[in-house]
């Protein structure tokens, strides 16, 4: 997945999440502690994304939405695939939230940026 110098901890739950369907087949669920992530598709935000043109509620363009629009399309549109999404509590004691925890952790302090392309203007920080 790589590193990237300007990005925001939302994004790379939506970055995980993506990986995550993108690379591995058959039905699968994905567990986060992300709340923007699980709420877009248990909440079904994505669909009022989708019908005011990846506008939010407020009008604004959706943050991120380059990642949505990607991840939105390969859980939504795909046919015959069940994904499903189920939050847990981070920092609470879950064995495999822990692990990932410590893992991301770990890549953060260790990694150098990718040559991936600039994030979008919605996504720079400040």
């Amino acid at each position: 997945m790589g590193a990237h110098p300007s990005t925001t901890n939302q994004r790379m739950e939506l970055k995980a999440a993506l990986e995550a369907v993108t690379t591995l087949a058959g039905p699968l669920e994905v567990v986060s502690d992300s709340t923007y992530v699980v709420n877009c598709f248990r909440d079904r935000w994505w669909a009022g994304w989708r019908a005011r043109g990846w506008k939010n509620s407020k009008g604004e363009q959706v943050a991120n939405q380059d990642l949505w629009r990607e991840l939105v399309a390969r859980v939504v549109d795909e046919p015959g695939r069940e994904i499903r999404f189920r939050w847990v509590k981070g920092h609470a004691g879950d064995p495999m939230n822990t692990l990932v925890d410590r893992l991301a952790n770990g890549a953060a302090r260790t990694q150098r940026p990718s040559a991936a392309a600039p994030l979008p203007p919605d996504c720079l920080p400040g």
